[in-house]
């Protein structure tokens, strides 16, 4: 089965269909309470990037919401659909909810089967001046529940944030906690660079554990960069040299603004440099860019 590029391929609780032809009742959890959890894949040259990671981390976060759905057929339905595609250069899109069950706060009893979606969909890169120029975020107060390291579809806060970084002309939003602590952004993990340093929050709940973040320390690693995991308090941001964001879709991006900060000397720094270099290579070894 082929799918044109402009109209993305899902899988629903096995099924292949166009996008636009799955439906989802009213009563589902997910609708209703944000009871689901999901994850974006980037696929480059028609395969996944960071697959495997991905995989794990949505088994986690079953585990920690008591969802009785299983990553590993999820993981065989994403390939499927992604070769059904014939999508080179896209996302997958995972979603699995608690399922469709009368409205009550507590879990269903006995429990529903859980909903599961997967979509494939083409994606066009707009951060290529971002990455040779340097980005510009806003720091917002972090109003976020105290369970980030969840990736839940619960994300009003995180879309706030979003919308108050586009409306200022922004590429993003950093979370900014009570004692002034820089957190993450609103879909990126957050990075410094002093003396030479990365600098990154320690993980926990306050914070996701990105795949993108996780593979930029072993690159950090492999290229002899040391890393120090500790918190970045907002005062000492205009000691820091150089600033960046990682994620599934920014992959590593240099930020030369912070609100009305500029970083270390308004340009892309030579760590951040590195690590792009690093970061496409670790594309080409596997899937071939």
């Amino acid at each position: 089965m082929t799918n044109a590029p402009h109209s993305p391929l899902a899988n629903w609780n096995g099924q292949e269909m166009p996008l636009s032809e799955v439906r989802v009742s009213v009563l589902d959890r997910g609708f209703l309470f944000g009871d689901a959890i999901y994850e974006v894949v980037r696929v480059y040259n028609g395969k996944p990037f960071l697959f495997t990671d991905h995989v794990e981390r949505l088994g986690r976060n079953f585990q920690k919401l008591q969802l009785n759905s299983d990553a590993r057929l999820i993981a065989q339905r994403a390939l499927e659909t992604l070769a059904h595609s014939g999508i080179k250069e896209g996302t997958i899109y995972v979603q699995v909810t608690r399922g469709e069950a009368p409205r009550t706060h507590r879990f269903p009893e006995p429990a529903v089967r859980p909903n599961e979606l997967i979509y494939v969909q083409s994606f066009h890169d707009h951060y290529g001046r971002q990455r040779s120029e340097g980005g510009k975020v806003i720091l917002i107060d972090d109003i976020r529940w105290k369970r980030c390291d969840i990736k839940s579809v619960n994300l009003l806060a995180n879309c706030l944030g979003a919308e108050q970084a586009h409306a200022a002309g922004c590429d993003e939003a950093v979370f900014v906690e009570a004692d002034g602590t820089l957190i993450e952004g609103t879909h990126t993990s957050l990075f410094a660079v002093r003396d030479g340093a990365i600098l990154t929050a320690p993980l926990g709940n306050h914070i996701l554990p990105g795949i993108t973040r996780k593979l930029v320390l072993r690159l950090a690693a492999e290229t002899g960069i040391p890393v120090i995991e500790e918190p970045l308090p907002k005062e000492k941001l205009e000691t820091v040299d150089e600033l960046f964001l990682t994620g599934t879709t920014v992959e590593v991006l240099p930020i030369v603004l912070a609100g009305d900060i500029r970083i270390g000397d308004g340009t892309v720094g030579p760590v951040v440099k590195r690590l792009r270099q690093a970061y496409q290579a670790a594309v080409e070894a596997e899937c071939g860019r």
